[in-house]
Formats: structure tokens, C-alpha cells, sequence
């Protein structure tokens, strides 16, 4: 994978992003300041993307990715809809935890929710999975990687991405901050946020 180029993005804002609501695999859609953040997305990739018939186009089949991905598509002057889908790419499972703000979680499951801050990469919610879960199959997705990818995914999968390449410590990678309206660059190893 080191002489590829990945451009690896998440999903612009939801509603549920803004009140601090855990999506997990929920399906919400954007909001006005996400379609606005991928829109900022697909026009810094449109400025340094010299062909992008070189890349391939891959997002997690949730809707708040995919809209983001024809957002970007657009500004690239692609077919929105001509990119593939990929369930490696879904964000962590974060089960019966899912729907809920984590201040509400604290309040009426204190006890899972403090082993999961004492323990945020190998804890599992309730229905879900963990993060090191999450990561052997996204690895799965970077193990087959053949090409040079745009991907829209979800902060939990940048996460373990970033925290792979880097060989970061596995507790510190659940805590990486992932914004909404900058790409990361993964090329020669190393990483970039643009």
C-alpha cells in the first residue's frame, strides 16, 4: 500500500453529529453544514486530482456517506453515482448505545459506559462491536487495496486507519480527532490532513 494514494474522507456533519448522538450504523442523512463541508471536500480534491479516472471510489454504504461522496463526485464533474459501495467501511457498531448522547449513557449505564472510557479499544457496546473488531476488517479493506482510492467513510474507520498507518498505541486511537471538513492524505506511509 505505501506507493498508493488514498484520500480518505468522512461523512460531512449530521444533525445527530451536532446534538453529540451516537449514529453508529443508524442511517441519517446531512445536514446543511455537511453538504456544505463535502462540497469544501470535492473542490480541494478537484484542485489536486490531475485525472481522476487514476483513482477508484469507494464509501460505506450508509447514506450520510454516500450523499457525501455525490457531493464530491459532483464538484469533480464525475457521475454522481458511478462509485462502489463497501460494508468494511461502516462505522464502528455501537449497538444498543446507538441513538443515544454519551452524557445520557453516563447517566443510565454508568457502569458500561466508564469501562468503555477506561477501556475505548477493546470495550463492546451492548449489541455491537468494538474497535478492535472494527479494525480486522478494515484492514481487510486495506489488505486489498490495488489502486489509488477516494473513500468516504465514518470517524470510527479513520481512526483505526490513522492509527494503523502511524502504529499508534491501540488505547490512544479511539480518542484521534477525525473532522468532517479535511481529507487525509494517506502516501508513502505517512499522513497528511488537507
Amino acid at each position: 500500500m505505501s506507493s498508493l494514494t488514498l484520500y480518505i474522507i468522512r461523512h460531512g456533519q449530521t444533525d445527530w453529529n451536532a446534538r453529540g448522538i451516537i449514529q453508529g450504523r443508524t442511517n441519517t442523512r446531512l445536514n446543511a453544514l455537511g453538504r456544505e463541508q463535502a462540497g469544501r471536500n470535492g473542490e480541494v480534491l478537484a484542485d489536486i486530482l490531475v485525472n481522476a479516472d487514476d483513482f477508484g471510489f469507494v464509501s460505506s454504504p450508509l447514506d450520510r456517506a454516500c450523499e457525501t461522496m455525490e457531493i464530491i463526485r459532483k464538484k469533480l464533474g464525475l457521475p454522481t453515482k458511478n462509485y462502489k459501495t463497501d460494508d468494511r467501511l461502516l462505522e464502528v457498531n455501537y449497538g444498543d448505545w446507538q441513538k443515544h448522547s454519551w452524557e445520557e449513557l453516563r447517566k443510565e449505564k454508568s457502569k458500561e459506559i466508564e469501562e468503555r472510557f477506561a477501556d475505548p479499544w477493546g470495550t463492546i457496546a451492548p449489541g455491537g462491536e468494538s474497535y478492535e473488531q472494527a479494525m480486522l476488517r478494515v484492514n481487510s479493506w486495506l489488505n486489498e487495496i490495488g489502486k489509488n482510492i477516494v473513500a468516504v467513510t465514518h470517524g470510527g474507520v479513520m481512526r483505526c486507519i490513522r492509527g494503523q498507518i502511524l502504529n499508534e498505541a491501540t488505547a490512544l486511537r479511539p480518542t484521534f480527532d477525525v473532522p468532517h471538513d479535511r481529507i487525509l492524505l494517506l502516501q508513502d506511509n505517512r499522513i497528511e490532513w488537507i
